[in-house]
């Protein structure tokens, strides 16, 4: 079982030594981690389900299929309490798919973190509005009987304004954020398996709406922290350390590994960046409400980049550049692509002290084809 408190103990090697924020690195990083790949678990309702399979038995519905790829889906597991799903995660985007105006259709793509809820809807392209998302999204809680959610996760900078809008008609809370992993794992399912099938299906066809990667800007003053450290845990530790994570952590978030399906050996060494203040629990509340994404250490600029909300990116931390820190940076990187691309960020009091005040567990996932 995981301790209650931090132990940074186990984050520390010899090869990732405490870091100075702004200070010269001291050794390089050596790691011995073979090389893994992010392994998707499916938990993906195959196309549209009929009614009555909304009161059939769990094995049942894992066999239910429909090989037309024109058709929607509207989901909830039998086996889940519909009263718990209090946040979505929502995209409403064109489709590399043409009707027969020969205009692209648009899809609404819904569901929760666990995929208990999953639905889909196409709409031609002169309805898209904020009209038609709120009465989308009302529909579905009635279709579905599940409440409205409390929030609404989506990852489209340019969909904030007709997303914003239709959840203040409805008051509920919305989220722009890269944390949309569940979504972001079923857009690529979803083309995979169905997009590409369509009649209408436009190989070679760019998405409309692209994701965002702005030049990081200057770190605002709140969000500073006094030292850094590159540190590492084992995957089962880290494991361990989420295993009862509301009880451990006021701030900070963590992933479902199992939907995920991190294919990495209990053993491997996971990378991850502590930082320490003498103002820990104020800077982690700041940190707690910007939906931190990913760090990356960038090695030819000499610094590590914080990816938060959806398109937000800060300059986390510089060092000075040289052969020796340019191997470190590097090396953090080549253990996060080791690790499947997941890695942490632990904010501490003091970086030798055995309690972390916030705790994320990251990831990067490439975007959705779509």
């Amino acid at each position: 079982m995981a301790t209650l408190s931090f132990n940074t103990t186990r984050m520390r090697t010899p090869s990732l030594p405490r870091l100075p924020r702004s200070s010269s690195f001291t050794k390089p990083i050596k790691t011995h981690l073979s090389s893994q790949t992010l392994s998707k678990r499916c938990r993906f309702v195959s196309r549209s389900l009929p009614e009555s399979s909304l009161s059939i038995a769990k094995e049942e519905t894992e066999v239910v299929e429909d090989d037309d790829p024109t058709s929607e889906l509207s989901y909830l597991d039998p086996e889940t309490d519909a009263e718990s799903i209090k946040e979505w995660e929502l995209d409403f985007c064109s489709r590399p798919i043409l009707d027969s105006r020969g205009k692209k259709i648009w899809e609404l793509v819904v569901c929760d973190a666990s995929l208990s809820l999953q639905v889909t809807k196409y709409f031609p392209n002169n309805v898209i509005n904020s009209i038609t998302l709120k009465d989308a999204i009302v529909s579905i809680t009635q279709d579905l009987g599940v409440p409205l959610p409390e929030k609404i996760r989506f990852f489209r900078s340019q969909m904030q304004t007709i997303i914003t809008k239709a959840c203040k008609e409805l008051a509920i809370k919305e989220v722009p954020s890269k944390r949309c992993l569940s979504l972001f794992l079923w857009l690529q399912e979803r083309y995979d398996t169905v997009y590409t099938r369509h009649p209408g299906f436009q190989k070679g066809s760019l998405p409309l709406l692209s994701l965002d990667n702005p030049f990081p800007m200057n770190l605002p003053e709140n969000l500073f922290g006094e030292k850094w450290a590159f540190v590492q845990l084992p995957y089962s530790a880290v494991r361990e350390e989420i295993s009862d994570f509301d009880e451990k952590f006021v701030f900070g978030a963590t992933l479902d590994l199992d939907l995920l399906g991190i294919d990495v050996d209990e053993n491997t060494l996971i990378p991850g960046l502590s930082v320490a203040s003498s103002r820990a629990k104020p800077l982690a509340a700041w940190m707690n409400g910007l939906e931190v994404c990913s760090i990356e250490a960038d090695s030819s600029k000499g610094c590590l980049i914080l990816a938060v909300g959806i398109s937000t990116r800060y300059v986390y931390a510089t060092y000075k550049k040289t052969p020796v820190t340019t191997d470190e940076a590097e090396a953090w990187e080549s253990a996060k692509k080791a690790s499947g691309g997941l890695h942490f960020l632990a904010i501490q009091d003091d970086l030798d002290s055995d309690d972390c005040v916030g705790f994320w567990l990251l990831i990067d996932l490439p975007p959705p084809p779509v």
